[in-house]
C-alpha cells in the first residue's frame, strides 16, 4: 500500500496519475489530516511499502461555520513513524526547509531511508522531481 499525506487535491490527483502506472497493484491512501494518518498506520503500517509526507497542512473545516479543525503537520507523522520499527522508504515534500530538515532528521535517526524534496512552480513539480524520486526508493 502507498499512503501519503497531503491536503491539496489538484496534488493528489497529479500523484495518483503518475502511480498509476508504476503501482498498478498497490492501494493508494491519501490523508488530509496527521490523525488520520497515525491511525490508520495502528492497523496497516506493516503492510504499507511506501510513504510520502507533506509538512504543512491547511485547516479545515469543521460541522459548525467558523469552527476549524487543525490537521496537525507531517511532522506529527514522522515523530509517530520514528518510534516504529522502518517498514519502508519516505519521501517528505514540503517548501516549509526547518520543517523538511526537522522531519528528514528525525526519520533518518529512527533509521527510516528518507529523501526530502522541496516543490517549486505549480505542479510541475510533481512528475518532474516527485515522482522520479518515487520511482528511485521503491526500486531499492
Amino acid at each position: 500500500m502507498i499512503v501519503i499525506l497531503e491536503d491539496n487535491d489538484d496534488r493528489q490527483s497529479i500523484m495518483r496519475e503518475c502511480l498509476s502506472s508504476l503501482v498498478a497493484d498497490q492501494p493508494i491512501h491519501f490523508f488530509k489530516t496527521a490523525l488520520d494518518t497515525i491511525d490508520w498506520f495502528t492497523g496497516h503500517l506493516s503492510e504499507t511499502r511506501f510513504i510520502a509526507l507533506d509538512h504543512d497542512l491547511e485547516m479545515l473545516e469543521g460541522d459548525h461555520p467558523h469552527k476549524l479543525i487543525d490537521p496537525g503537520t507531517g511532522r506529527d507523522v514522522a515523530d509517530f513513524l520514528a518510534t516504529q520499527q522502518p517498514v519502508c522508504p519516505v519521501i517528505i515534500h514540503t517548501t516549509n526547509f526547518p520543517a523538511g530538515v526537522g522531519m528528514e532528521t528525525t526519520l533518518k535517526e529512527a533509521r527510516w531511508k528518507t529523501k526530502r524534496i522541496v516543490p517549486y512552480g505549480d505542479l510541475e513539480w510533481i512528475p518532474e522531481l516527485w515522482f522520479p524520486t518515487v520511482k528511485i526508493l521503491l526500486d531499492h
